[in-house]
C-alpha cells in the first residue's frame, strides 16, 4: 500500500508538509482533540479530507482547513506476525472453512486500517482462539470478493469444491460469505448439492472486525459449534439472532433473506422461526418436521443465468418482459403483487412467452404468505395464459432454483416438474 494511498492535490501536500503517512497515529486539533490513525482514502475521494481512525474503530474525515495542529505520536512500521503452529487435538471434531471473500474471516490491521483475509489455520486461531476448543479448523480460500460482486459462476465453483469433500473427514463445511447476497449462494448449494451428507454453513459479518460492535467472531464460533453438534445435514446461514450476543440464529438456507440493510440480526426466517438457535453453546432444536426430503446425494451442479425475475409494479412497461422473451430467457420468476397478480396490460406479453414455450412462476412481493391464483378472476387469468403459482417460496429462491432447473433442463414441463418438487424446503406443504 502506498505512503499516501488515495490523497491527491491540498490532502496529499498536507500530508508531505507535516511529514506524515497512511498508517502513523497522529493527535489533531481541530474542532477538538482527535487521536487516531490516518487511514487510506477511497480513489474518487475529494482532496480537502484526511481520514482518521479512531480508537472506537469508526473513521472520520476531517477538513484540513479546519486542522489548527497535527502531531506525529507513532510512524507506521512493517509487524511481520509470528503465528504459532496450531497442533491438532485428535479429540476434536474437524472443520473445514472456505473463504470467499467478507468480514467474517478476516482481522484488522491496526497500523493502516486494512482488513485482510484470513489465509491459514494459525491466522485463524490467532484472531478467533476459542475456535481451537471446539474444533479443528482447515481453511482454504477460494477467492475474495464483495457479495455483491459473487455471481452464478461462483455458485458453481463453490459447489464443485463443495462436493469434493462428500466423503471427507470433516463434520461440517463454512463458507464464509458476504452477507448481501448469502441467500444466493445457499439457495443454489441447497439444490445442487441436495443430499450432502454433513451440513454446510455460510457465515457472514454485518459489522466489520475493526468496530467494536463486530459479530464476525460469535457468528464464527456459532457455527463451528452447531456444525459439531448437528446430526443430521443441509446448508445454513448462521448470523446473530438479534442485536443482542445471547443467540446466533441458524436458518434454512432456502427458508431466509436480509431484511435488514445494518443490524446483526438482519436475516429472518420467512414465516418461522430458526430452524436452530445456539445459546451459550448449547443447540436448541426449533425444526417441526423434517426440512431435507432428499436423502441420496446426486449432486447437479449446472446452471443457467437466462432467468429473469421481474418484480412487477403500476406503470411497468410490458415492452421490458418481451426484450426478455426476445433475448432467449428460459423462465420468467414473476415477483407479483399481493396473492400473485400483475396488471392486465401485461397478458398480451405473457401469452406470447407462454406459447414460446417458456416456464412462468409466480411469487409474492409480500415478506409472508402464500402464492392463491385461484382467489381473484385476475389470478385464474394468468392461470390460463400459463404461469405457475409457486407457493410461499421467497422470489430470490425462486429466482435460482429456476436456474439450476433450467440447467438441468431445457423442456419446459420438467422445469415445472422440478419447480413444484419440494427439494430443500424452499416452500412449505
Amino acid at each position: 500500500m502506498s505512503e499516501y494511498a488515495g490523497y491527491e492535490g491540498n490532502s496529499l501536500e498536507f500530508l508531505k508538509k507535516n511529514t506524515i503517512s497512511v498508517g502513523d497515529s497522529v493527535k489533531i486539533l481541530a474542532d477538538i482533540t482527535y487521536s487516531g490513525i490516518v487511514m487510506p482514502r477511497y480513489e474518487h475521494s475529494d482532496d480537502r479530507h484526511i481520514v482518521l481512525k479512531l480508537k472506537s474503530g469508526y473513521n472520520i474525515g476531517l477538513e484540513i482547513a479546519k486542522i489548527e495542529k497535527v502531531e506525529k505520536i507513532l510512524t507506521s512500521e512493517k509487524i511481520v506476525e509470528k503465528n504459532e503452529k496450531v497442533e491438532k487435538n485428535e479429540k476434536l471434531p474437524n472443520i473445514l472453512l472456505l473463504s470467499t471473500g467478507g468480514t467474517i474471516a478476516s482481522k484488522i490491521d491496526y497500523r493502516t486500517g486494512a482488513v485482510t483475509p484470513v489465509l491459514t489455520a494459525e491466522e485463524l486461531n490467532s484472531s478467533v482462539p476459542e475456535l481451537a476448543e471446539i474444533a479443528n479448523i482447515d481453511t482454504k480460500v477460494l477467492f475474495s470478493e464483495y457479495s455483491e460482486n459473487i455471481m452464478p459462476q461462483h455458485w458453481l465453483k463453490i459447489a464443485e469444491t463443495v462436493k469434493e469433500y462428500s466423503n471427507s473427514e470433516y463434520s461440517g463445511i463454512i463458507i464464509a460469505h458476504g452477507t448481501d447476497t448469502m441467500h444466493y449462494t445457499s439457495s443454489y448449494l441447497s439444490f445442487s448439492l441436495a443430499g450432502f451428507p454433513i451440513p454446510i454453513a455460510l457465515v457472514g459479518s454485518q459489522r466489520s472486525s475493526d468496530r467494536a460492535s463486530s459479530d464476525a467472531a460469535l457468528n464464527l464460533m456459532g457455527a463451528v459449534s452447531f456444525l459439531t453438534k448437528c446430526k443430521g445435514n443441509g446448508v445454513y446461514i448462521i448470523m446473530h439472532q438479534d442485536e443482542n450476543d445471547e443467540a446466533i440464529a441458524c436458518h434454512i438456507g432456502t427458508r431466509v433473506r436480509k431484511n435488514h440493510t445494518s443490524k446483526r440480526g438482519a436475516f429472518q426466517t420467512i414465516g418461522d422461526d430458526p430452524a436452530f438457535l445456539i445459546v451459550n453453546n448449547e443447540i436448541h432444536d426449533n425444526m417441526k418436521t423434517e426440512f431435507f426430503t432428499i436423502k441420496e446425494f446426486d449432486p447437479k451442479i449446472k446452471i443457467n443465468e437466462k432467468v429473469a425475475l421481474v418484480k412487477y409494479h403500476p406503470g411497468y412497461n410490458p415492452e421490458l418482459l418481451k426484450n426478455i422473451i426476445d433475448s432467449g430467457y428460459k423462465a420468467i420468476i414473476f415477483e407479483g403483487t399481493g396473492l400473485g397478480h400483475i396488471g392486465e396490460n401485461m397478458y398480451p406479453i405473457v401469452k406470447i412467452a407462454n406459447e414460446k414455450g417458456i416456464f412462468m412462476g409466480m411469487t409474492s412481493q409480500c415478506i409472508d404468505g402464500r402464492v392463491r391464483m385461484t382467489v381473484y378472476e385476475s389470478g385464474r387469468d394468468l392461470l390460463n395464459l400459463g404461469i405457475i403459482p409457486l407457493e410461499n417460496m421467497i422470489p430470490e429462491v425462486a429466482l435460482v432454483k429456476a436456474m439450476w432447473a433450467a440447467g438441468n433442463t431445457e423442456k419446459r414441463d420438467e422445469i415445472k416438474e422440478i419447480m413444484l418438487k419440494k427439494i430443500a424446503s424452499e416452500f412449505s406443504i
